[in-house]
Formats: C-alpha cells, sequence, structure tokens
C-alpha cells in the first residue's frame, strides 16, 4: 500500500509516516462509528460515565444559581443586588458547560442523561440553598473548588487517550477557577454582618 509523504521532524532524526490508504479504508468500514475511530485510546465507557457525571454537576450548578440569581437581591440587599447580574452569568456560563458536555457525550456514541430523578445522585456537587448572602455565595464557591478538583482529576486520567474531552475539560476547568475567584472576591467585600 502507498504510504503517505514522510515529513523529517526539524528537531529529532524521527520521521513521521502514516498508512494512507489504510486510514481511508478503516474510514470507510466503520463509518457507523462516527467521530470514533480506531486511533481513539480512551475506555469509552467510563469517559461517558465521567462526562455524564460532569454533565450532572453542571446542571445542578444551574439550578443552583438560578436560585441564588433570584434570591440574593431579596435577602442580601444592596450586596445581594451587587451580585445578581454576575450570578445568572455564572448560571448561563454552566448551562453552556453542560451543553458542550452532552454534546461530546453524543459524539462518543452515548446518550446525555438528564433524568431529573437522578441528577443530584451523579452530580459531583450539592445543590444547596442558603438563606444569606454569605451562605449562598460560599456554596457556590464550594461547589466550584469542587468542579476544579474533579475536573483535574479527569484530565489526569484522561490524558493522551482522549485529546478532545481533555481540552473540552481544560477549557472548562479555566472558566471554573474564573467563577471560583470572582465568588472569592465578592466573599471578601461582603459586609462582616451578613
Amino acid at each position: 500500500m502507498p504510504r503517505a509523504t514522510v515529513v523529517p521532524l526539524e528537531s529529532t532524526n524521527h520521521t513521521f509516516s502514516i498508512d494512507l490508504e489504510a486510514i481511508k479504508k478503516r474510514a470507510r468500514a466503520h463509518i457507523d462509528e462516527g467521530a470514533v475511530t480506531e486511533g481513539y485510546q480512551g475506555d469509552r465507557r467510563t469517559i461517558l460515565k465521567l462526562l455524564n457525571d460532569s454533565l450532572a454537576t453542571e446542571l445542578v450548578c444551574v439550578l443552583r444559581y438560578r436560585n441564588h440569581h433570584f434570591m440574593s437581591a431579596s435577602i442580601g440587599g444592596i450586596a445581594g443586588f451587587a451580585v445578581t447580574g454576575e450570578l445568572l452569568a455564572h448560571s448561563q456560563e454552566e448551562m453552556i458547560h453542560a451543553d458542550r458536555l452532552a454534546a461530546r457525550i453524543t459524539q462518543l456514541g452515548g446518550e446525555p442523561d438528564f433524568a431529573p430523578d437522578t441528577l443530584a445522585t451523579r452530580s459531583h456537587a450539592d445543590y444547596a440553598v442558603s438563606n444569606s448572602l454569605r451562605g449562598m455565595l460560599t456554596e457556590d464557591l464550594v461547589a466550584e473548588r469542587i468542579a476544579i478538583d474533579t475536573y483535574t482529576a479527569i484530565i489526569r486520567f484522561v490524558a493522551d487517550k482522549d485529546p478532545t474531552t481533555r481540552r473540552l475539560f481544560e477549557e472548562l476547568l479555566a472558566q471554573e477557577e474564573e467563577h471560583a475567584d470572582e465568588l472569592s472576591d465578592f466573599l471578601k467585600r461582603l459586609p462582616i454582618d451578613d
């Protein structure tokens, strides 16, 4: 079979080559597998579970942030009114995360699990409400810290076996860290008596 052009790598003595004809043949033979090719090295079953549990986490966070968005101004006074828009933005960003996770699940041939009856048990973070602004922001920060640690662990587990899923979690992780930083700042600026 003809091979693709051999390209010398500049920094080493190694060469790169691929059997393009074999790749084309496999692409046609396994067309029903969609985006998952022979080169995929991840444990698909485990990765789908991690993605679905993360989907549950994001959906629980959407709901918690929505609750806090609507309640913050009424129970947090001026400070609550000041953060209500940011809590809404966090909720919307978490929904985008959920959508991206669901899309990746389907790319890998899985089914996104949106079942409300098991959502809380599959989520890494809890759905926690509070009757104070400080309590709300604390619960949101705790949830973000949980997401940071779990997503970091997932990134390490996936490593180079599934680069697309790893990059997805790296992007989500960056935004969760941003959320945690913002929540930490809000908490530091709250009046002592809240």
